[in-house]
């Protein structure tokens, strides 16, 4: 008799097994409810722009990553993982790919200027102003955050000052297809 029952709970516990490894056709109740036929994904890079926008830089990191696995290293890509890494105080990396981006397109401003801002949280000031003199020149000035980051810069070169009185500093980040937004660093 204790075999037989010993038999009974093993086969019940393969058929248990078996049936929890079953195909659900997406029915399940934590079961992903598939593709939705005739919808485009969206974009990777603006699911990174909304994350940073919410402060979500891990997650928008990530974003930016996927969106290079489907557009490849592209300058915008490359630039937004920039700008996430700065976020995360990553400013190793967010050098590596701000300078990747530049020498993907060299006329590209916010990679300029967002490289201006990883240099200048790393006090290279004189380095940090000759990056945002060109981000400066590319952008012919147009874009007035451009010219305040090359002020600051001038001016800490200048006088360096402490990290504590130092709550002017900006970072401009590309958003979609040219839509500048202004961010202050924390």
């Amino acid at each position: 008799m204790k075999h037989f029952l010993g038999r009974l709970l093993t086969g019940a516990a393969v058929l248990a097994a078996l049936v929890a490894c079953a195909p659900t056709g997406g029915q399940g109740p934590y079961a992903p409810s598939g593709i939705v036929r005739g919808q485009v994904a969206v974009d990777g890079l603006t699911v990174g722009h909304r994350l940073m926008a919410a402060g979500e830089y891990q997650l928008a990191r990530d974003a930016y990553i996927r969106a290079a696995g489907d557009q490849g290293l592209t300058v915008d890509v490359l630039s937004a993982i920039g700008s996430a890494n700065f976020r995360l105080g990553r400013l190793g990396q967010a050098e590596q790919m701000l300078r990747r981006a530049i020498a993907t397109d060299e006329t590209f401003v916010p990679a300029w200027n967002n490289l201006g801002v990883v240099l200048m949280e790393q006090r290279r000031y004189a380095e940090a102003e000759r990056i945002f003199q060109t981000a400066f020149a590319i952008d012919s000035g147009a874009t007035v955050a451009i010219r305040d980051n090359l002020n600051l810069a001038i001016a800490n070169g200048a006088n360096p000052i402490d990290d504590q009185d130092n709550n002017t500093n900006f970072s401009l980040i590309r958003r979609g297809s040219g839509e500048y937004l202004l961010l202050s660093t924390p």
